[in-house]
């Protein structure tokens, strides 16, 4: 006798042909929804922007770029927070509470205030605030790296760019910080109709001329002496990492320079270039023409070294101020972040500097660049780990290392300047022989600039660990000199 039910089989068959229909169902369902997704997806990465209003090179508000880029402004905001590292950080936290950058830089405004660097949303505000632009008379030409500025150096101009720079850089600071509204903007590194990376700023474009001749020089020289001794090893890329410039140097190595076509940077630089010129354009040192309206100049014709732009300076008999002790003539170091990466391992590996202070990071499908600038430290995964395969911990304890000792050399020199400083003053209390002081005097200027091309860089020696190791060595040395110089005085 059967146990199955009247019909059983027939309603099993059913109920599996039902079940089987309502699977393929959802599954179809789930497999459409996959690919509707997937398809949505490719179209969102596709669109570059959502064109909500026009922009122009006059749109120096952050926030109207915002409006078509909103992720990269949200971000861009955020250059707002101040979070400090172990050697570093965004906070405005006075310099000066060490006692021997006071006497470093005594006779110089930087003896009166001297703060921590903020992120980019600030950059026009403390200049503003800063105690060094009251107590002395600065120019228009701080305006160039603090500023949205460009639409004012073409208004000023009457359209060209350059005239209307110099005419800013005359300028008193009052006066000229009247023409513009706005902290370094999406305008300054951005195309406002291709959104494509570009360098604006004139100091950068006449500076990196200069360095283009430099190497376009160097090479027909090279070249010249490889020809007139066969033992010679034939030219050398000062610049591997900078191919658009290697390149200028190879097309007019045997070229006069008033016979060559211009660098154009905005043309011949590959993209990854741009993505280290952008940020170039500001974070350099330079120097204000005294005898020329006080127009800014990077000094980069003798290349970017420290001793090379001190040659440049020492040709031209610059100074910045004489210490208020001694009298030396000293030179101040601004910002020579550019100058030092250029000599690290990062920039000869290609890497630039906004693959680690804005790296890449993904919003849905998008894939944009992080406009938060900051120290890769507070974001080792995005920042560091894409090339490093260690662990975080790992990659800090090994950058904390650079720091550290790169501080401790800093702190090294300071006291050998510093007592150099005081051994000065008492030769000269003592009426010690001229040429000793001469000697004693010229040598502080050499050793403090070295100390303080490590010391305004803001990487605490981690652009370039063996180059400002090597700079800051050279720099205790030359202190110590100083003191042997006054001790066995060179004959008058």
């Amino acid at each position: 006798m059967s146990n199955n039910l009247p019909g059983g089989s027939g309603w099993h068959r059913k109920a599996v042909l039902a079940v089987t229909i309502i699977g393929v169902a959802v599954m179809t369902f789930l497999i459409v929804g996959l690919l509707m997704n997937i398809q949505e997806r490719k179209e969102e990465a596709k669109e570059r922007f959502l064109k909500l209003v026009d922009l122009t090179d006059d749109t120096v508000d952050p926030a109207v770029w915002g409006q078509n880029f909103p992720r990269q402004y949200d971000s861009y905001k955020r250059t707002v927070d101040m979070v400090r590292t172990k050697h570093g950080g965004s906070e405005a936290i006075d310099k000066l509470t060490n006692p021997r950058l006071v006497t470093l830089y005594l006779g110089y405004a930087f003896s009166q205030d001297f703060r921590e660097d903020r992120g980019h949303a600030y950059m026009l505000q403390d200049q503003d605030e800063t105690r060094r632009v009251k107590i002395v008379n600065q120019p228009g030409s701080c305006l160039h790296c603090h500023a949205a500025v460009m639409p004012a150096y073409r208004k000023a101009g009457g359209g060209d760019v350059m005239a209307g720079f110099k005419k800013i850089c005359a300028q008193d600071w009052h006066e000229a910080r009247k023409l513009v509204d706005h902290p370094v903007s999406c305008v300054d590194c951005h195309d406002s109709k291709t959104v494509q990376l570009r360098v604006t700023r004139p100091g950068f474009l006449n500076g990196i001329q200069e360095l283009a001749d430099f190497l376009a020089d160097t090479r027909g020289a090279q070249e010249r002496s490889r020809r007139g001794d066969s033992t010679h090893d034939g030219y050398r890329e000062l610049f591997p990492h900078l191919s658009s410039l290697e390149r200028y140097a190879a097309a007019n190595a045997g070229t006069p320079r008033p016979q060559r076509n211009r660098y154009d940077v905005n043309k011949e630089a590959t993209r990854q270039e741009m993505r280290s010129f952008v940020c170039g354009q500001c974070h350099v040192e330079y120097y204000f023409k005294k005898g020329e309206g006080n127009l800014l100049v990077y000094p980069w014709s003798k290349g970017l070294k420290v001793e090379q732009i001190e040659s440049y300076y020492d040709e031209r008999q610059f100074t910045d101020w004489n210490h208020k002790i001694t009298g030396a003539p000293l030179l101040k170091a601004q910002h020579p972040e550019f100058e030092t990466w250029n000599q690290g391992i990062h920039a000869r590996s290609g890497v630039a500097c906004a693959d680690c202070h804005m790296p890449y990071k993904r919003e849905g499908a998008v894939k944009v660049s992080d406009h938060h600038v900051r120290s890769p430290l507070l974001n080792i995964a995005r920042a560091c780990q894409s090339c490093h395969r260690y662990a975080e911990p790992e990659i800090l304890a090994r950058a904390t290392a650079i720091q550290d000792r790169t501080k401790e050399l800093l702190d090294r020199a300071e006291f050998a300047l510093t007592d150099l400083i005081q051994a000065i003053k008492t030769a000269e209390e003592k009426k010690a022989p001229a040429a000793g002081l001469a000697a004693a005097k010229a040598l502080q200027r050499k050793a403090q600039w070295r100390w303080d091309f490590v010391s305004s860089e803001n990487s605490t020696g981690f652009h370039a660990p063996q180059e400002c190791a090597r700079v800051l060595a050279e720099a205790i040395d030359y202190a110590r000199q100083g003191h042997i110089s006054l001790l066995a005085p060179p004959r008058e």
